[in-house]
């Protein structure tokens, strides 16, 4: 999950955007309320990267089974918005990476849920990889979700730049709307509630309006999210995440949080990335991201969104430079939730 897009991303241009657009036109809108949900009351999502859990030939012997309480929401990554899959848990076709059967997968969820019954499982659809959003099999998507035992998906949807722009009265409008509204529009119905339904918007997504209208920093996706929380689908998501990372030196995770709250009241989660790259900006440092979240923890029905949970940042791991396993530790305490000592071995 990335807040750049991939050259595979880029070359799909906006054809293919303008494409998905036109076939989801005139689906159904979902009317049910937002606020009515699974959602914990203090939301840490974290994103398991399929490609790096180790091997596994029964449930209990993944990372997976025995992630900490405090992970109470748990993102698995990723899965294809095309993908084949006709039941019997093969995983062949879903994209996800996972180095055992899709039996061994199902038996870790359901340890995990076992052992820790507020924990809410989803499916992570899309990413930077994973972008052919024209043949969304939303069916195939709810039977893999039925049948892992699964709480519902997280729609990462990364479109090439969609050039957002203010209109005339100052709404933003983005290439991408359609297949966002799209998107939400075919998941909801194939997975109703309880199922959730949960959306990570880009750093800048709620920019470009009123108070944030000129925020830096300049980007083609700036207000990208908005016409997405401004139309009527808004009601069929049950938690936004920011992907407050890679967005350059002027910008500010602070302000990229109000501006989302400004059109969310909702569960909402920072993120925070782990560092996987030399070449990357410098990563989050354990206790820059221990003081950010004691900041969200003062606010009603927000949390923290830490991408990727496994990964470990070049360099020697330590406070300065942490993995995701010492990243989430240190938003557990922010959060001031219970059980922040336990990390995964």
């Amino acid at each position: 999950m990335s807040s750049e897009p991939s050259p595979f991303l880029r070359a799909l241009g906006f054809a293919a955007l303008a494409f998905v657009a036109q076939a989801f036109a005139g689906l159904p809108a979902d009317t049910a309320s937002a606020g009515e949900t699974g959602v914990p009351a203090r939301p840490f999502l974290v994103y398991h990267e399929s490609w790096y859990e180790r091997p596994a030939t029964h449930g209990a012997a993944t990372t997976l089974s025995i992630l900490p309480a405090y992970m109470n929401m748990v993102a698995l990554a990723f899965v294809r918005p095309d993908l084949v899959y006709a039941g019997g848990l093969d995983l062949q076709g879903t994209g996800l990476q996972y180095q055992f059967t899709g039996t061994v997968l199902r038996d870790a969820i359901a340890i995990l849920k076992r052992d820790h019954p507020q924990t809410r499982v989803l499916l992570a659809i899309g990413g930077a990889t994973y972008t052919n959003w024209r043949r969304l099999d939303a069916e195939a998507v709810a039977r893999l979700v039925r049948d892992l035992g699964a709480d519902g998906v997280d729609i990462d949807l990364e479109p090439p730049p969609p050039q957002c722009a203010a209109d005339a009265a100052g709404k933003v409008r983005c290439l991408s709307d359609g297949v966002w509204l799209g998107a939400v529009r075919l998941l909801r119905a194939a997975l109703p509630r309880p199922y959730l339904l949960t959306v990570p918007g880009w750093s800048v997504g709620a920019y470009g309006e009123g108070e944030w209208r000129n925020e830096p920093p300049a980007s083609p996706y700036t207000g990208m999210l908005l016409p997405l929380l401004n139309a009527p689908e808004a009601a069929s998501i049950d938690l936004v995440s920011i992907m407050a990372y890679d967005a350059g030196p002027s910008f500010d995770r602070w302000q990229a949080f109000r501006a989302y709250r400004q059109v969310w009241a909702g569960p909402l989660a920072l993120g925070v990335q782990v560092r996987t790259d030399a070449a990357a900006e410098p990563s989050i440092t354990a206790a820059e991201a221990e003081q950010l979240a004691r900041r969200v923890a003062d606010e009603p029905r927000a949390g923290m969104m830490l991408y990727p949970l496994l990964a470990r940042p070049p360099g020697a791991v330590g406070p300065e430079n942490p993995d995701g396993r010492l990243l989430a530790r240190a938003l557990c305490r922010g959060l001031g939730s219970d059980g922040c000592e336990q990390s995964l071995p």
